[in-house]
């Protein structure tokens, strides 16, 4: 039995719960609950919070005891912390905030979520797929870690969703209903996607200002490609198979969510840039090259030649340069018998071969500079300024002390910077340190990494700044810093991947050690 909505008085300017919370604007009602949704001004706090309202007599016991199961879930979510759930701030029940004369069985109060309202979005136009995975994406993250602890999060009602700044889909008014399961959540992760992607809701009990997704004479939902017909195939199937109960290949949990989410997001994204690229008269090449000139050179021997004289060139300049170096020494030394140094011109090209019977001058390189004994970070996580993915779970792996465990990023199709300009680790020690080297233990050769200082732990890209960097070979290999930098935040930015035996691209590493000047 659900709950009978009884808000009409409900109105802006309203105070509930006790007189604290007035209600400014109505951003929507769950007519399955009763549950009226508000943005209210907290009157002690002097902040805005969001309201879930439910709405009934308190005279009706199925409804109260509804509610109070309502309220007894959104208590227990209140342990829960996430970027994509509004914190639960305070649940109010009959006779603990919520009088009998309001017309009230309870309130959920959650902080205020900032940006827009999805109906708004959706009512414009679809989303484009690249960009609903990606939101869809962060939503399933949320509902991946709330499983984990056993939490239902009752997203399934469009208006209980936001899309904040960032671009990211959030449940901004928490209180799952009564009977909601772990398999709703999963449901609407698919409805939110088909909304996203079509305008249209498939879900029972949306809200009248969104249109209702049709039906097959079966029974079954039309899928998003047949009414727009630009969504990718997989985002497609992936919506209606998270929909559907019945049938074989239909998908029951979010981490599955989550790894097609990535896969269909990847590949529309790199799909949009070839396009973008061609929009620039982009001519791709039969040896893979790509060239955005407006007049672009068409003829692959003629670079070869090209490329084969400048190399011709580079080593007859540093063969001269070397000569005149040599001369230069035997003049200022006063050995005036030889006119010049006698050199092999057939040796290769980065060697000069001295005069007969003199040895070459060892190569003078900087002491290295003195270092002290290893510091270990107090807390370490991925650094993946606007994207998600690639492990996070494991990256405490990089500096546990065991180089058999290891963080690895997500294999990629194409090499940075084609899908982003990179990804990394960050780092925070418990006090500053002033940093001299790192020791990278990676899998494999073909890395290029920066260290990067920062001020806090997830600063913004330009906010950090470049103070080392080097290329990883397969083992250990020891980045100095340009000099030594006091601070508490670095990051490991990785701007070039390896390349695995398949032609995919990706970076591990094993171990990470912290070195301070001694």
């Amino acid at each position: 039995m659900g709950i009978r909505a009884q808000g009409g008085s409900l109105a802006p300017g309203r105070v509930v719960g006790d007189g604290r919370y007035r209600l400014l604007a109505q951003f929507g009602v769950d007519e399955r609950a009763a549950a009226h949704l508000w943005r209210a001004r907290d009157g002690q706090l002097k902040r805005d919070v969001a309201l879930t309202l439910l709405v009934g007599d308190p005279a009706d016991a199925e409804a109260a005891r509804l509610a109070r199961r309502t309220l007894e879930r959104a208590a227990h979510a209140s342990k829960f912390g996430h970027g994509g759930v509004a914190r639960v701030l305070d649940v109010l029940s009959l006779g603990s905030g919520v009088t009998s004369s309001e017309g009230l069985l309870g309130v959920v109060v959650a902080e205020w979520t900032k940006g827009s309202d999805l109906v708004d979005l959706v009512a414009q136009r679809p989303v484009a797929p690249a960009a609903a995975a990606r939101m869809v994406q962060a939503l399933a993250e949320a509902v991946d870690h709330a499983h984990q602890n056993g939490l239902v999060l009752g997203l399934d009602h469009p208006q209980r969703l936001r899309l904040t700044p960032d671009g990211a889909l959030k449940l901004a008014f928490p209180g799952p209903l009564p009977e909601a399961t772990l398999r709703d959540d999963v449901k609407a992760l698919g409805a939110v996607l088909y909304l996203l992607l079509t305008g249209r809701w498939a879900l029972p009990g949306g809200p009248a200002a969104i249109p209702a997704a049709p039906h097959a004479p079966t029974g079954r939902v039309i899928p998003p490609r047949s009414l727009v017909p630009t969504v990718p195939v997989e985002l497609s199937s992936l919506a209606v198979r998270t929909i559907e109960d019945g049938g074989h290949g239909g998908i029951r949990t979010s981490a599955a969510i989550l790894r097609v989410l990535d896969q269909v997001a990847e590949a529309e994204e790199r799909t949009q840039l070839i396009k973008a690229v061609g929009e620039e008269e982009a001519v791709a090449e039969s040896d893979g090259t790509v060239w955005t000139t407006k007049k672009p050179v068409k003829d692959v021997a003629r670079r070869k030649k090209l490329a084969f004289g400048v190399t011709v060139l580079v080593v007859a300049t540093v063969v001269i340069l070397a000569w005149g170096g040599m001369m230069l020494i035997n003049l200022f030394q006063g050995e005036s018998k030889s006119s010049g140094p006698k050199m092999n011109v057939a040796a290769s090209s980065s060697q000069v071969v001295p005069p007969s019977g003199e040895q070459p001058p060892p190569a003078q390189n900087p002491p290295p500079p003195a270092v002290g004994a290893a510091v270990k970070p107090s807390a370490v996580a991925v650094y993946n300024p606007g994207s998600k993915g690639d492990s996070p779970g494991k990256a405490r792996n990089a500096t546990d002390g065991d180089a058999v465990t290891s963080w690895k990023t997500d294999q990629y199709d194409e090499q940075f910077p084609v899908l982003k300009d990179g990804v990394g680790l960050v780092v925070t020690f418990k006090d500053p340190i002033n940093l001299s080297q790192i020791k990278i233990d990676a899998a494999s050769a073909g890395s290029k990494v920066e260290i990067r200082s920062a001020d806090k732990k997830n600063p913004k890209l330009d906010e950090t700044k470049v103070v080392g960097s080097g290329d990883l070979a397969a083992g250990e290999s020891t980045i100095a810093l340009q000099q030594p930098q006091q601070g508490q935040y670095f990051i490991i930015w990785i701007t070039q991947l390896g390349e695995d035996d398949k032609g995919k691209f990706i970076t591990e590493l094993k171990e990470l050690t912290f070195l301070p000047a001694g």
